[in-house]
């Protein structure tokens, strides 16, 4: 759930990760002040028991609590008493604990009386360390009777009670984050899951082939989760509203397409008898018995010429119509072998000056399909090798079998190639390269679009890879 950059993680990551540092501060925060607070009051009670205990009046029995050198009546285990004259400690105890009779007491460590010595006069509790066998002290410097006393009492129980209370806060802190973690991670998991769903509803309409054919855009975000009183619901109700106008645009530019495609199915197929009729009356008109003059002999070879061009260019036209209407193609079992053996030696009688390789697997290899629609399809790549490369290229076709059983046909040719720019269009209709693919032969533009139309209408694919040297299409045609 968690990667390395914040910027990468998901809403719920992020979501998650910013209440727990929210509730981390506001903990902190409380902690701080609650063990400032706590130490702050535990100070004044230690420092109103230091001033008991420097004011403590003696108790009057020698030897005893009363002895005008050491402790007096009233002070704690643990109390140090210390003598100053004329500016230097003259001596300096500890009581280790009371009991009946003389105290049990022990001088002071002279690292202790070093510390003692720059402790200011002035009456107020200040906090000393005495070294590593007393620790921290409160202390304080009283006057009674011409006689200065230092009187101090030890921090140890104040520093445990402040470390107890830390450990307790970091300990209940973090519990309390882990709990939050949780119980914060099966809430925003619910908040998020109608979020969810309109991610889900986007994605199976991204699925949908939305750039041919006839589209049923029926996929709509829940009714449940486009309550325009909540965000997530705003952003379904607008995701389903633009669903709606997608749906109408795409039904708009279906049925236009269909008109145009039938015009040109229409078109087409009417276009064909007054060709074939022109075509027909030049031939007779120039085979007659009477002799033409060259210049009608000649203008009649050209309507021939051009009547048998643009018929090309009609058949090509009405195919194209037939195949996006989804007429279905014939199916049988084609001999790609032998079609790409007819297909070169066609191409050696069209294009002689081409240097023509064929390259087959020593078995015969057969996908099921229109023979004839097959057939064209490697006529094409091959007359498009031939029209758009200089005399003298080497073009070869190779046929092989895909690890996954499908047929692969590649025809690769050593040309100048196609320009980076034009690669991703070559395979739409009427579609040309540029001045460095030659169009001395005056290509319809149609080919490669047919040969992509009869590929697909296999269930195959088509694609193209070219650079200066190198050219290469591959068709993918599945087997049995």
């Amino acid at each position: 759930m968690f990667s390395s950059r914040p910027s990468s993680w998901s809403l719920r990551a992020r979501l998650l990760a910013a209440v727990i540092a929210l509730l981390a501060v506001v903990c902190l925060v409380i902690g701080t002040v609650t063990t400032l607070a706590l130490r702050h009051s535990l100070l004044d009670r230690l420092d109103s028991q230091l001033n008991e205990a420097a004011q403590a009046p003696p108790d009057g029995k020698p030897g005893g609590y009363g002895s005008p050198d050491h402790f007096r009546a009233g002070q704690p285990p643990g109390t140090l008493t210390a003598t100053v004259s004329n500016g230097a400690v003259t001596s300096a105890y500890v009581l280790l604990k009371s009991r009946p009779g003389p105290p049990d007491e022990q001088p002071a460590s002279a690292e202790a009386v070093q510390a003692l010595a720059g402790l200011p006069e002035d009456g107020k509790p200040h906090t000393v360390d005495l070294g590593d066998d007393l620790g921290d002290y409160r202390l304080v410097v009283t006057e009674q009777a011409g006689r200065t006393t230092i009187t101090g009492l030890p921090m140890e129980d104040l520093q445990d009670t402040v470390f107890w209370m830390v450990w307790v806060e970091v300990s209940v802190v973090a519990g309390g984050l882990l709990l939050a973690g949780g119980v914060g991670a099966l809430i925003i998991g619910g908040s998020l899951r109608p979020l969810r769903r309109v991610v889900a509803t986007a994605s199976r309409v991204a699925e949908l082939p939305l750039d041919r054919g006839e589209v049923a855009l029926s996929v709509r975000v829940p009714e449940k989760d486009t309550d325009p009183r909540t965000e997530v619901g705003q952003v379904g109700a607008a995701f389903n509203r633009m669903l709606g106008h997608v749906a109408r645009a795409l039904t708009a530019r279906q049925a236009s397409e269909m008109r145009v495609r039938q015009f040109v199915a229409d078109a087409s197929h009417e276009l064909r008898t007054p060709l074939a009729a022109i075509r027909g009356y030049a031939e007779v008109t120039r085979r007659g018995r009477d002799a033409v003059p060259p210049d009608v002999a000649h203008a009649l070879r050209r309507v021939e010429s051009e009547s048998a061009r643009m018929t090309t260019l009609v058949d090509d036209l009405l195919l194209l119509a037939r195949l996006d209407s989804g007429r279905p193609l014939e199916t049988e079992p084609v001999d790609l072998s032998m079609l790409l053996i007819d297909a070169i030696s066609d191409a050696h009688v069209a294009g002689p000056d081409h240097r023509w390789r064929l390259d087959l697997p020593e078995e015969a290899i057969a996908v099921p399909g229109d023979a004839a629609r097959l057939h064209q399809v490697l006529a094409n790549l091959l007359a498009n090798a031939r029209t758009h490369t200089p005399p003298g290229t080497e073009v070869t076709a190779v046929l092989r079998v895909a690890p996954d059983g499908s047929a692969v046909i590649s025809v690769v040719d050593n040309g100048p190639g196609i320009a980076p720019e034009l690669q991703a269009e070559v395979f739409e209709r009427f579609a040309r390269g540029d001045s460095s693919r030659s169009r001395a032969a005056g290509s319809t533009g149609l080919g490669l679009a047919i040969v992509a139309a009869v590929v697909e209408a296999h269930h195959g694919t088509v694609e193209v890879s070219s650079k200066p040297g190198h050219t290469e299409f591959t068709v993918t045609l599945p087997g049995r």
